[in-house]
């Protein structure tokens, strides 16, 4: 039986913060102490007050970093690792030129899995414990990831991609074979270790209405299971899905009409709602996902992130990387980038807000909350540990900071990867310490 105590300054979110100045949303230990054993953490506190419970367990310090939950990324692509920056496309073109492509080799098991690997080990090295993931079309892309992160004991949402439309030949299923496929995994993967299936229809312009009655289908036979997609995200993108669904109000009214709307549907960027669409995720509690590094690079527009939550009818809201539109796997650029979208639309984001998104919050629109996402006795033990002081810039900065939340604004604005200083899973230090190399090649020109 493994027992650790883990000593460090800890920080943990009871509630949404709603100011700079709002302590009673989170909890704060200078000297805090972590106790944790097979996976989950049995006590957290002062380091005087959980100490004397540890008895013979392993002491690890970390002292004077900062510790919190693991950050939870809301919507990635893991076959798009090696398209990330690539250059000058907008969305539909962007797919075309380069995502279809790359995705088109993961009938390769090898390819699959080897970009599985790697796939992981960036999550861990920026301190990401939990993600929402699209596979590629191919069955064995969701078995590769499923593979590699069971036996990292991570917590994952996944799924295999539904798209039997307007994409290459070898990257399109069918109705039936999507349906098939999506069972067979879900019987075999769904609930082993921590793992969650999503059924994944890639966004309306892929799918033929014969894919998503079968996508209805499946949510309607697994409720228990998350959907995620895409809505919204570039004027061509929802002049293309209006055209091939003329009957429906709007992109929402899409998914709207087969059912596809629900508390554990995740739509991927939803940057272009009108207020109706708004008004239906908000009914179904359906979660918009915020995926401010892709929109800016891709160009497709700025996510109303203050308005949506402040509507009279507000929209649940989670953060993500979207890589490869996105433009790198840390959760501290993400929000420093979306730090900067909302400030374009006239607002800011408190650094306790931010720091709450991608723990608690992003854990909240995923309905995982009672699992990840705190320090809370009882959860798993997933947490990140930072280092304000990891660089020298960072360093300089920190001379002149007096306040917790100055601390986490720095790591946000200033801090990437090498701001962590460990990740944990499942109670274990899991922070891969260098480049994965197997099965690298040299580029020539």
């Amino acid at each position: 039986m493994t027992k650790r105590l883990i000593r460090a300054r800890l920080l943990t979110f009871l509630s949404e913060p709603r100011a700079p100045d709002d302590h009673a949303s989170y909890r704060y230990e200078e000297d805090g102490g972590l106790l944790v054993e097979e996976g989950t953490i049995r006590a957290c506190g002062s380091h005087a007050e959980v100490a004397p419970a540890a008895g013979e367990a392993e002491v690890i310090d970390h002292r004077p970093h900062l510790l919190l939950p693991g950050f939870i990324d809301a919507h990635a692509h893991f076959p798009q690792m090696q398209v990330i920056a690539s250059y000058g496309a907008e969305l539909l073109d962007w797919l075309n030129t380069y995502t279809f492509p790359a995705e088109s080799e993961f009938g390769d098991k090898a390819h699959a899995a080897r970009i599985a690997r790697c796939f992981v080990d960036e999550l861990l090295r920026h301190g990401t414990t939990t993600a929402a993931v699209y596979c590629t079309v191919h069955p064995q892309s969701a078995e590769a990831l499923f593979a590699e992160v069971y036996s990292r004991e991570l917590c994952i949402i996944a799924g295999k991609i539904m798209m039997d439309r307007n994409a290459p030949p070898g990257l399109t299923d069918t109705a039936r074979s999507s349906y098939d496929d999506t069972k067979a995994l879900v019987a075999k993967w769904h609930g082993q270790g921590r793992l969650h299936y999503a059924i994944t229809p890639r966004f309306a312009v892929t799918s033929t209405p014969e894919q998503m009655e079968m996508a209805r289908a499946l949510v309607a036979e697994h409720p228990e299971l998350h959907l995620q997609t895409h809505l919204s995200e570039n004027d061509a993108e929802i002049a293309f899905a209006r055209a091939l669904y003329p009957a429906a109000p709007d992109y929402t009214g899409i998914y709207e009409q087969y059912g596809l709307l629900g508390a554990k549907s995740l739509f991927g960027h939803c940057i272009h709602l009108s207020e109706r669409e708004a008004d239906a995720l908000s009914a179904a509690g359906a979660v918009a996902v915020f995926c401010p590094t892709s929109n800016l690079f891709l160009g497709s527009g700025l996510f109303d992130y203050q308005r949506y939550r402040k509507r009279e009818k507000p929209l649940r809201i989670a953060t993500a990387t979207d890589v490869g539109g996105g433009t790198n796997y840390s959760m501290l650029r993400t929000m420093d980038e979306g730090y900067k979208v909302i400030a374009l639309k006239g607002e800011k984001l408190n650094p306790l807000a931010s720091f709450w998104q991608i723990t608690r919050g992003n854990a909240e629109a995923l309905s995982l909350a009672a699992r990840i996402g705190t320090l809370e006795p009882g959860s798993d033990a997933d947490f990140v540990v930072l280092n304000a002081r990891a660089t020298p810039a960072m360093k300089l900065r920190m001379e002149r900071a007096q306040t917790l939340g100055e601390e986490l604004f720095i790591l946000q604005t200033l801090g990437d990867d090498r701001a962590v200083a460990e990740t944990y899973v499942a109670g274990k230090a899991a922070r891969p310490s260098e480049w994965q190399t197997a099965g690298q090649t040299t580029a020539t020109f």
